[in-house]
Formats: C-alpha cells, sequence, structure tokens
C-alpha cells in the first residue's frame, strides 16, 4: 500500500490536522510491512496557477522553453504522487471557511485534462479512479458540512472530479471552544476507518 500524507498548514507543531494525519498514516501502516509513505508538506510552498503555467502546462508546448519545462516539472510531480499512491491523507485545516492556499493550489496543479480527468460527452471523468482519500479536517470555529463550511464540499468534488470517490473525514471542529472535546470526535472517527 503505497500512502501520500499531504499536509499544509502554517502552523507547525499547533497543527490538530496535522497531528490527525500523522495518526490516521500511523493507523494505516500499522502492521503493514509493505505500506510505503510520501510526505508533501504543502505549507512548504505550492506554486499558483498563472498565465505562464497556463502556456506551459496546459498548452504543452513541443520545444518548453527552460522555464516553461520546470513549470510542467512541478506540476507532473504532484501528479505522479497522486498516481502512485493507493491511499491519499490530507490535512484539511480550515482558515477563514476554507481550505488552505496552499492546497488550492495543489489541486490547481493536478487537475490536468488527459491526465488526472478527461471531457466525455457525458460529461468530465476522472482518470484517477480506485484511490481512497481520508481528510483530516481541523477547525476551530467552522462545524464541518455546516453553512459556513466552504472546504469540505470542495475537497470532496475535486477528489471526485479526478476520479476518487472514497472519500472520508475525520472531523476535529469546534476546537476553540474545546479542543479535547473535539479532538476526541476526531479519534472515534479514526477509530471507525478500516485500516
Amino acid at each position: 500500500m503505497n500512502i501520500l500524507h499531504i499536509d499544509s498548514a502554517i502552523t507547525g507543531d499547533a497543527s490538530v490536522s496535522r497531528l490527525l494525519t500523522a495518526e490516521i498514516v500511523a493507523k494505516l501502516k500499522a502492521g503493514r510491512r509493505d505500506a510505503t509513505v510520501t510526505y508533501r508538506d504543502l505549507a512548504e510552498g505550492v506554486p499558483a496557477i498563472d498565465n505562464d503555467w497556463f502556456h506551459a502546462v496546459r498548452q504543452s508546448p513541443e520545444t518548453p522553453t527552460a522555464d516553461q519545462q520546470a513549470l510542467i516539472d512541478v506540476s507532473d510531480r504532484f501528479l505522479a504522487e497522486v498516481k502512485d499512491a493507493d491511499v491519499l491523507v490530507i490535512g484539511l485545516p480550515i482558515y477563514n471557511f476554507t481550505l488552505t492556499a496552499q492546497l488550492k493550489n495543489w489541486f490547481d496543479q493536478i487537475a490536468r485534462a488527459g491526465i488526472s480527468f478527461r471531457y466525455t460527452a457525458e460529461g468530465p471523468e476522472g482518470l484517477m479512479k480506485g484511490k481512497r482519500a481520508i481528510v483530516a479536517y481541523a477547525a476551530a470555529g467552522t462545524p464541518i458540512g455546516s453553512e459556513l463550511d466552504f472546504a469540505s464540499g470542495y475537497i470532496r468534488h475535486m477528489l471526485g472530479f479526478i476520479g476518487i470517490t472514497d472519500v472520508e473525514f475525520v472531523p476535529a471542529d469546534g476546537l476553540a471552544f474545546d479542543r479535547d472535546a473535539g479532538l476526541a470526535r476526531a479519534r472515534t472517527a479514526l477509530d471507525k476507518i478500516a485500516a
């Protein structure tokens, strides 16, 4: 089993989503000698897509310049990690009611027509099928699934868009009001997730 472990919180050791992703990965690895983990810390930076990225990556020039090739290589690396994974463990800290900019940038980098999805007469089809995603949702005051939560639905949609429809959430919300209770709820959800 190949695990892609993704964190995006900017709060370092104080991050609940980082704590939870580590616990999820440990549970998945327990008793599995074949498990491998690729770790990606998006807080270290994920380039936002822009006009240069569009011309390099989306338009795929036959002879890209060195700068264009560098942009293509970054996107290709992110995509290769997803392709190689059986399970994605994603930390989803909530800032201002939504996901981090770095996590949004990561989705922009991997949503590529003809590689992670394709357009068909029936609509878009995800090409990263057969994978599982476990998302550690951590929020100070945004309850998961509430009208204030603009992140969990987006994550589920984007993963489904690229073909990953087996998506589970480990939610730790209400942390600003009762951190211990929020963590207890998350760990109860984690206990129910099959390794």
